[in-house]
């Protein structure tokens, strides 16, 4: 008989695989990944990784949500502290993932959503339109929050001005990974952007 295995170490199996089959992803993109790379740098046997996926799709959405949890963690910000500062703080510390950004899942990201599995049957990954979102929602909150105490007195809606957030930076980041950080001028794109957003959201000790 097989000893039981707790909860526990079936999330942290979890999260050690995730975090292969990342760096997987960064490294081989989404259409060279396969499920026998993810093994092999796990370390496991096949019947345990697919104890856990059922296939190099689901791998990746589930790789994407555990990404994407780092974003939507990070706007769940601090109720103490001026939320302006946060949000600069978050612009600034793009900079190192625009420099970086060949290390980041952006292109298993765009091969994955140009793949003809995706493509002939988008209502099977209803966690993209849902990721979309959750982000959108997440930024908007922040928004909202601010105007509440005070903080902001935004110029257009907070659904607008969350939508420009992510399309901006979606668009910027991939324009860097194709041209990279100089020809794009990430370092004064992302001033432009600064400027942008202060003027939408009207920071109180800017008014």
């Amino acid at each position: 008989m097989s000893p039981k295995v707790s909860e526990q170490y079936k999330k942290d199996k979890k999260h050690e695989l995730l975090q292969a089959a990342m760096r997987v992803f960064i490294r081989e993109g989404y259409t060279q990944a396969t499920m026998q790379s993810i093994m092999n740098e796990a370390g496991i046997s096949r019947g345990a990784l697919y104890s856990y996926f059922d296939n190099i799709e689901h791998a990746f959405i589930e790789v994407l949500q555990f990404d994407d949890r780092q974003d939507i963690l990070f706007f769940e910000l601090s109720d103490s502290s001026p939320l302006w500062p946060q949000l600069t703080d978050w612009v600034n510390r793009q900079r190192h993932s625009l420099k970086t950004v060949g290390q980041t899942l952006l292109l298993a990201k765009a091969e994955f959503f140009l793949s003809p599995g995706y493509r002939r049957s988008k209502e099977s990954f209803p966690y993209i339109a849902q990721r979309y979102l959750r982000i959108k929602e997440a930024i908007e909150s922040v928004i909202v929050k601010g105007t509440e105490r005070g903080e902001f007195r935004p110029r257009l809606s907070p659904e607008a001005v969350a939508l420009y957030f992510i399309s901006f930076m979606d668009g910027l980041m991939l324009d860097t990974f194709q041209l990279g950080a100089e020809t794009t001028l990430v370092e004064e794109q992302l001033t432009v952007f600064l400027f942008s957003l202060k003027e939408m959201l009207c920071p109180i000790d800017q008014v």
